[in-house]
């Protein structure tokens, strides 16, 4: 009988005389088999592949009966080397098996059939504590939340781990109410509370705004003593952070500074950046890199996003610096807030820089190029990304489509942004919401087509937001459209009536009509209501330094330089044309006062205020939290004409580009 080069060389090494028949044949298969698998452990890791078949071969011709044992054990090797045949030449099937398979295919991205398979066996365990909390967390991460529940209230028995998978599963998906009330029903049964439960119960409470639950399990976690527990921490200051508590969160920084890590730090940077206080978060970005934490990509993320919002252009190139510095200029989430940075700090070259720079752009930087033209109002440039984006096997999501449908809207492209919109669902497979139902109101307002935009209200599947009917209020008053314009303001107060921007415009249009009284009643009516009116303000960089300006601004330090420079500028405009568009001055004053009014705009003395510190040559670029109004808009093409400067505007719908007497807008925003 011929007998393995293996099994001469295992013995030999024992020293032992194989030559002692009846021995032999009591450990012969014995022996054959542990060689074998010794031999493929070792080919498995030197991937041999002719080895293992030679073996293979050996085997079959020395004799020996085949076993399910030693059949695994080649599927196995087999399924490394991609030969995944010998499945199904077995005429027994055990639980090995199955999983050998199951993992080849895994193995080798033939991941429908591993599925197949998976469904293919009888697999019986559900009920199994281990495997019913690993099916709960498995569907629960694909999103499918309902089947979770199934699987996990279908289990006899429950362990903190299935009770975590399920908590988890409610949070991550967005039911963070239905996680809350899971903690609290598994808080009645016999479970150990460990930090991974705690952790994700915490992460409920934030999008909740639930802070009295939070508090009260922050006291839990202290009396169960989690509260030095690094992912306990991390989840208590994101909580707290979400919460808007900043307090508590900077004052869990100092408690536990030696459990922290760069997730309490880039939690704590992220929560004074969605509060709105971006020192504060510059200046934890520079303790955590005093104590030596390195920051990621999420850090970054955090406060690119902050410089992008407040056009703080020189943070931001300091920004990116460190991210190459730190090799990060690759992650999406980085290079895309990046492309965003640039672009909302009025640079476009800069963001189609930052995005050629990418070797590999997806959705998410895609999406943000589209966001950058569409903010400019190069609609036509969007489409072109947009087109690009398809070609590149991108599939664009709901994202793509808002910055899409704004690119039109602010283009007056109507054609296109409808046939963007109706294509969504039938070519795409992207479900509109109701943030794409809004933009399209915005895209028919602005296009006047007011009958339409309310036809396609009262046709929508839900109720208008309270950003559909400003859109449409504010389209009413462009167009002067009283009744509408009522129509939408009663529409608006009844779903946010602390909305000031109902009063405001509605008060506008009966301001344009010159009906005073109307005007005098919408303003007692905000009085009575307590409704609070934004007002406006701009600012401006100069000498790394913001400086901020309010309507008829009386604070600041240069205040007489500034009038004088603004006396100055309406003197030079008047000259070559300006003619103030008084009729939107919502008070019953004389000419003269009114055209005052009008020349104390905040954007204009943070204009004004530029012109007198930055160098002749370098463009100016300002910030408003509002809608530039007509007669700012019309005085500021001439500003840009007059004083041979470049004047870059971003308010809160768009940029304006200002060069020579004419606006990148072309009067159309």
């Amino acid at each position: 009988m011929e007998h393995p080069w293996t099994i001469l060389w295992v013995l030999a090494q024992l020293d032992y005389p194989w030559s002692i028949s009846p021995l032999y044949k009591t450990y012969n298969i014995l022996i054959t088999i542990s060689v074998l698998f010794l031999s493929f452990k070792c080919m498995m890791t030197l991937i041999q592949q002719s080895n293992g078949k030679l073996l293979h071969a050996q085997l079959i011709t020395s004799g020996y009966p085949s076993s399910t044992y030693l059949t695994n054990h080649l599927m196995s090797m087999y399924g490394r080397c991609s030969h995944l045949g010998l499945f199904d030449e077995m005429p027994q099937r055990k639980l090995v098996s199955w999983t050998a398979m199951i993992s080849a295919f895994s193995q080798n991205s033939e991941f429908t059939k591993a599925i197949t398979t998976f469904c293919g066996m009888c697999v019986g365990f559900s009920f199994e504590l281990f495997v019913g909390s690993n099916l709960a967390d498995m569907y629960s991460k694909c999103g499918s939340i309902i089947e979770a529940c199934m699987v996990f209230e279908e289990m006899p028995s429950k362990d903190e781990v299935s009770w975590n998978s399920m908590i988890n599963g409610y949070a991550k998906n967005g039911y963070n109410e239905e996680a809350l009330i899971s903690f609290k029903k598994m808080l009645t049964e016999d479970v150990i509370i460990d930090q991974h439960l705690v952790c994700s119960t915490l992460c409920a409470c934030g999008p909740l705004k639930a802070y009295n639950i939070g508090r009260s399990l922050h006291s839990f976690v202290t009396k169960l003593g989690f509260e030095q527990h690094i992912s306990v921490g991390n989840a208590l200051m994101d909580m707290y952070c979400k919460l808007g508590d900043m307090d508590s969160g900077s004052q869990l920084l100092n408690i536990n500074s030696k459990c922290t890590n760069i997730v309490s730090y880039t939690s704590l940077i992220d929560g004074y950046v969605e509060s709105d206080q971006i020192e504060k978060a510059f200046t934890i970005f520079i303790e955590l890199k005093r104590q030596r934490v390195e920051p990621n990509e999420f850090t970054f993320s955090s406060l690119i996003k902050a410089c992008a919002n407040h056009a703080t252009l020189e943070q931001g190139v300091q920004l990116h610096a460190l991210v190459l510095k730190y090799n990060l200029d690759q992650d999406p989430f980085v290079s895309s807030i990046i492309v965003d940075m640039y672009g909302k700090c009025g640079l476009l070259d800069h963001s189609l820089q930052a995005f050629d720079k990418i070797s590999k752009p997806n959705e998410y930087t895609w999406n943000s190029l589209i966001g950058v033209f569409a903010h400019h109002g190069l609609g036509h440039k969007a489409i072109d990304v947009f087109e690009k984006m398809l070609l590149h096997d991108i599939k664009p999501n709901s994202v793509t489509f808002i910055n899409l449908l704004n690119a039109c809207s602010h283009s007056g492209l109507l054609t296109e942004g409808l046939s963007y919109f109706n294509s969504m669902e039938t070519i795409y497979g992207v479900k509109p919401k109701s943030e794409h139902y809004s933009c399209v109101i915005d895209l028919l307002g602005r296009s006047g087509k007011l009958k339409e935009a309310e036809v396609f209200i009262k046709s929508m599947p839900f109720e208008a937001n309270a950003y559909a009917w400003c859109s449409f209020l504010a389209s009413c008053r462009k167009y002067g459209d009283k009744e509408r314009g009522e129509f939408a303001s009663k529409s608006l107060k009844i779903i946010d009536p602390l909305n000031s921007g109902a009063h405001v415009l509605l008060s506008n249009i009966y301001a344009k009509e010159q009906q005073w009284e109307d005007v005098k009643s919408v303003r007692k009516m905000m009085k009575d209501e307590n409704v609070k009116k934004l007002k406006g303000c701009s600012w401006v960089d100069v000498d790394n330094r913001v400086h901020v300006f309010g309507v008829e601004d009386l604070c600041h330090g240069d205040k007489k330089e500034i009038d004088l420079k603004l006396d100055d500028l309406l003197r030079k405009i008047i000259e070559v044309g300006y003619v103030p568009d008084v009729e939107y001055v919502p008070f019953d004053l004389d000419y003269d006062m009114k055209v005052n009014i009008l020349n104390h705009h905040s954007e204009r003395i943070a204009i004004a205020y530029a012109l007198i510190r930055m160098p002749i040559g370098k463009p100016i670029i300002v910030k408003k939290n509002l809608k530039v109004c007509v007669d700012c808009h019309s005085a500021i093409k001439l500003m840009s004409k007059v004083e041979g400067r470049e004047i870059i505007l971003r308010d809160n719908s768009r940029f304006h580009h200002f060069v020579d007497g004419s606006c990148s807008c072309k009067d159309f925003w």
